[in-house]
C-alpha cells in the first residue's frame, strides 16, 4: 500500500532533517541530489521546514562566483537547548547543547561526602540552571542524566543501590520537578558507548562491540549492531559482580567487592602500584613508558603484568560471552593507558581465548559519558520536534 501524502511527507521532511544535520547547510540542489526527490518535492518541503522554524537560510553558495547564488539552508540551531549530566559519586558535571549537539557551556561542582542528600540534589540542580542561563538558553528542552547504578528499563527510574549515594535519586526527582523539560536517565557506563559508537573507539568501523569501564566503579556497555543492550532488568555489562580468580572471595547482591571490582576498579590499580612501591599517580604512566625493555623482575614490569593479567581476564569473560570481536577500554585506566595498554591487553587476550578480540582505546576519555548524554538529549528533541 503506498503511503499517504501527509506520510510521504513526513518522511521527505525527515529525510532532508537528518541531510541537514549529518553534512551541514545544503542547497535545494543538493537536498534533491541526496534525496532523490524531484526539484517541486524538495521545494515543497524546504518552505514547510522554513514555516515550522526548523530550517532557515544560513548563507549562499558559490558567493565568490559572481552572478546568482543558491541559497544554503541549515536547521536552526536555537530552536531548542539540551543538557546533559555526568553524575558521580562526589561530583556533578553538566553541559548545554544546542539543536546540533554542539556545546555551548560546560560547568562541573564537587559534592562533598558530608553535604545531605536534599541540598546536595538542589546544588546539582542549581548549577544547571545557572550554566544554561550563561549559555542564553531560556528553556531546555530536554536533559540526559548519565548516573551510574541500574536503571529500570520499564520505568526508567534509578534504581535503589545502597552503594551509591542517596542524593543521585533526589537529583532525578528534583529535576523532573523544577524543570520544564524532559528528563532522561541513563546508566553513565551505556551513555559513553554511545558516544564511542558514534564519535569514539567504535565510530569508522565497529558497530558490535563491548566498553570495558575501568573507574572507581567497573562495568562494561553492550553494543550489537548498533544497538545498546541493556537486558531484561536493565544489568547487562554489570561485570564488576563477575566471579574471577584472583579475589579474597565472591561477589554477592549487596556488593561488587569479591567480583572483578576487586581486581580492576581505580582503588585496586592504586593498591596494586603501592605494593610494587610505584607512585600510583605515575605508575601506568611510568610503567608503559618503560615498555619491554625495562628491568627484568622490577616492581614497574612486575606491575603492569599483573595489570595486563587482571585486564585480560575481565575482557576473556566478555569474549566468551558475547563474542564481540572488539573491546573498548575506557574509564580512567583505559583513558591513561591508551593505546599501549590495549595493545598488551590484546596480547594477553589472544592467549586466554580462541575468539579474536581486537582491544582498542577510548578516544573520548573523560568526556564521553556528557557526549553520550547529550547525543541521546539530540536524539529524543529532534524526534519530538521534527515531523
Amino acid at each position: 500500500m503506498p503511503a499517504s501524502p501527509s506520510t510521504a511527507r513526513a518522511i521527505n521532511d525527515r529525510l532532508a532533517l537528518g541531510l541537514l544535520q549529518a553534512e551541514g547547510p545544503l542547497t535545494a540542489t543538493q537536498l534533491k541530489t541526496l534525496t532523490g526527490l524531484s526539484r517541486p518535492t524538495v521545494a515543497d518541503l524546504v518552505e514547510r521546514l522554513s514555516g515550522s522554524g526548523l530550517v532557515h537560510v544560513v548563507g549562499e553558495s558559490g558567493a565568490e562566483r559572481r552572478g546568482p547564488n543558491a541559497k544554503l539552508y541549515g536547521i536552526v540551531a536555537d530552536r531548542a537547548h539540551l543538557a546533559a549530566l555526568d553524575v558521580r559519586t562526589r561530583s556533578v558535571s553538566v553541559a548545554v547543547a544546542d539543536l546540533l549537539g554542539t556545546t555551548v557551556a560546560e560547568a562541573t561542582l564537587p559534592i562533598d561526602d558530608g553535604v545531605a542528600p536534599g541540598p546536595a540534589a538542589d546544588r546539582a540542580v542549581e548549577l544547571l540552571e545557572r550554566t544554561a542561563r550563561d549559555a542564553g538558553a531560556g528553556r531546555l528542552h530536554t536533559v540526559a542524566v548519565g548516573a551510574p547504578g541500574l536503571i529500570d528499563p520499564a520505568t526508567r527510574q534509578l534504581r535503589d543501590t545502597a552503594k551509591l549515594p542517596e542524593w543521585h535519586r533526589r537529583l532525578v526527582v528534583a529535576l523532573r520537578e523544577r524543570l520544564p523539560a524532559a528528563v532522561l536517565v541513563e546508566n553513565e557506563v551505556n551513555l559513553a558507548a554511545v558516544a564511542e559508537l558514534r564519535e569514539g573507539a567504535a565510530r569508522a568501523d565497529r558497530d558490535t562491540f563491548v566498553l570495558l569501564w575501568l573507574g572507581q566503579g567497573i562495568g562494561a556497555a553492550v553494543v550489537l549492531d548498533g544497538k545498546l543492550r541493556r537486558g531484561a532488568s536493565g544489568g547487562a555489562g554489570e561485570i564488576g559482580f563477575l566471579p574471577v580468580p584472583g579475589t579474597t572471595g565472591l561477589p554477592s547482591a549487596h556488593g561488587c567487592d569479591g567480583g572483578f571490582h576487586q581486581l580492576a576498579c581505580a582503588a585496586a590499580v592504586d593498591a596494586l602500584a603501592l605494593g610494587h612501591g610505584l607512585d600510583p599517580a605515575t605508575a601506568l604512566e611510568t610503567a608503559l613508558g618503560a615498555g619491554p625493555g625495562g628491568p627484568s623482575g622490577s616492581g614497574t614490569a612486575a606491575f603492569l603484568d599483573t595489570l595486563v593479567d587482571r585486564l585480560a581476564i575481565g575482557a576473556a569473560s566478555v569474549a566468551a560471552v558475547l563474542d564481540p570481536g572488539c573491546v573498548v577500554l575506557g574509564g580512567e585506566t583505559g583513558h591513561r593507558g591508551g593505546p599501549a595498554l590495549a595493545a598488551r591487553v590484546e596480547e594477553r587476550l589472544a592467549a586466554l581465548s580462541p575468539l579474536r578480540t581486537e582491544v582498542r582505546a577510548t578516544t573520548l576519555g573523560d568526556t564521553a559519558i556528557l557526549r553520550g548524554a547529550l547525543l541521546t538529549a539530540r536524539d529524543a528533541a529532534q524526534d519530538a520536534l521534527f515531523p
